[in-house]
């Protein structure tokens, strides 16, 4: 007796298609588009970057010799003001102008993300803005602020970097700078140092003031006007507090901190021919019972 034996269906898979001709036909437009955004955004920014960047930096460089804060920021913001043109133009030559013009929706939810994100750095592009422009605010300048003190190097478009006295290079935020005060000890083209000398109760105040203000007279570095000045400031718990003013011209060009340690060694020299002692020992009063024990 035969078995029936059960028909098996063979199933075959279906070739995946590749990618011929045919399909290419349909990317080919926005290949096209993407050339041309390309073409257009790299045209703009070659000309910007190599041709306007340049011939602007060298007028506002003339024009403003001795601001080279002025020149690098100048530098700094058209060359990404040239990127930003470039998109656009790039957009533009790629057909995508009328979109950008007619998404205002989109527009202004890219817009608002941006916003959102990038608060920070916004605002310390914002400060950055704001401290190029500010006359009193240059490369170059000592400053003193809440965190540190030391010379400006650089001001970029996030940060400026200062250089301390101890030859550290500093990175601060925009943002730190515009939102405290800033101290230029060092501006209108004098430094004013104070100086705070305290000598013995016994000792002829009178004198010390003179031999402090003849230190400072006497020191080639001290600009002559104004003249130096001492004061008794105050009376402390162990010392006579006399305060010394003298003045620094061109301190940008001047070892500051070389000048000081040279008007203390002056002080030191004076002080002790004249037998003024300066800051003198702490004197306590000790109260109390001293027992001997007798020896056996």
């Amino acid at each position: 007796m035969s078995v029936p034996v059960p028909a098996v269906a063979l199933q075959t898979a279906t070739p995946t298609p590749g990618v011929g001709p045919e399909q290419l036909v349909d990317y080919w437009p926005t290949l096209v588009r993407t050339g041309w955004f390309f073409a257009g955004f790299l045209a703009v920014s070659l000309v910007g970057w190599f041709v306007v960047a340049p011939v602007v930096s060298r007028t506002v460089r003339r024009r403003n010799r001795n601001n080279p804060t002025i020149q690098e920021a100048v530098t700094r913001y058209l060359r990404v003001a040239v990127l930003l043109v470039a998109f656009f133009a790039g957009a533009g030559t790629a057909g995508y102008g009328q979109f950008l013009g007619d998404s205002a929706l989109v527009i202004a939810a890219g817009t608002l993300a941006i916003g959102v994100a990038g608060q920070t750095v916004i605002g310390s592009l914002v400060s950055g803005l704001v401290l190029v422009v500010d006359p009193e605010f240059n490369v170059g300048n000592y400053i003193e602020w809440s965190d540190g003190e030391g010379t400006i190097q650089s001001i970029t478009l996030r940060v400026t970097r200062v250089v301390t006295p101890n030859g550290e290079l500093v990175t601060v935020p925009n943002t730190t700078l515009t939102g405290q005060a800033i101290t230029r000890p060092y501006g209108r083209g004098r430094y004013r140092v104070v100086e705070r000398v305290g000598i013995a109760y016994e000792a002829d105040a009178e004198a010390a003031v003179d031999h402090l203000r003849a230190a400072a007279e006497r020191l080639d570095d001290v600009a002559a006007e104004p003249t130096p000045k001492a004061y008794v400031d105050e009376f402390g718990s162990d010392s006579v507090v006399v305060r010394v003013h003298y003045w620094i011209a061109n301190p940008r060009q001047r070892d500051v901190f070389g000048i000081r340690s040279a008007y203390a060694q002056a002080v030191k020299a004076r002080l002790e021919d004249a037998d003024i002692t300066i800051s003198p020992a702490s004197k306590r009063d000790l109260q109390g019972r001293i027992t001997v024990d007798e020896a056996a």
